[in-house]
């Protein structure tokens, strides 16, 4: 994978085949203490504290259309190389929760890659799952909440092509201002 927004893709397809109806997705990037730090967490049905211990293993999958579970270990081995780590926190029943954390000036980080494009992707291939997205970028924060699009669309699906424009323009333009930091 060649950028972070994909590692986190990866890792919110996951809590949506796990069960999950509800994903938030949180970037902070914070300049002055040159750290990144990102999350995943779903509501998912969560791991039993064996599986959590292994999951970073990539022969380690609960899948059945293969026998590796590459995701979360590139993930990690990402974040080892920018001078950071992973953890993951699951809780049966409960849910699931990744957190990296790595230098933000390492020469070794990927690149954090189109973050609006891979929420777009989300939001339209899952109608039915919301999500949360938070970019904070010293001090500054956009947030996306798709149960308040909801809310306000009635019986509009999510990924209607009108209702998706408008979220991708959003999500631009409150990135941008973030990013200006």
């Amino acid at each position: 994978m060649q950028d972070l927004s994909l590692h986190i893709l990866d890792v919110a397809e996951n809590g949506i085949i796990a069960g999950a109806n509800l994903i938030g997705i949180t970037v902070e990037e914070d300049l002055k203490a040159d750290r990144l730090a990102i999350e995943i967490e779903d509501n998912g049905r969560g791991m039993e504290s064996d599986l959590v211990t292994r999951a970073l293993d990539p022969f380690v999958t609960t899948r059945t259309t293969r026998k590796v579970g590459l995701g979360l270990s590139l993930f990690q081995q990402a974040a080892r190389a920018a001078g950071g780590d992973l953890t993951v926190d699951s809780t049966l029943g409960v849910g699931t929760r990744v957190r990296v954390v790595m230098s933000h000036s390492h020469i070794d980080r990927k690149p954090l890659g189109n973050m609006a494009e891979t929420v777009v992707t989300l939001i339209e291939g899952n109608p039915d799952v919301d999500f949360v997205f938070k970019h904070r970028r010293d001090g500054k924060e956009y947030q996306l909440d798709t149960r308040e699009i909801r809310s306000e669309l009635e019986e509009i699906p999510l990924n209607n092509p009108e209702v998706i424009r408008l979220i991708r323009e959003n999500l631009a333009s409150g990135l941008q201002e973030v990013e200006a930091a």
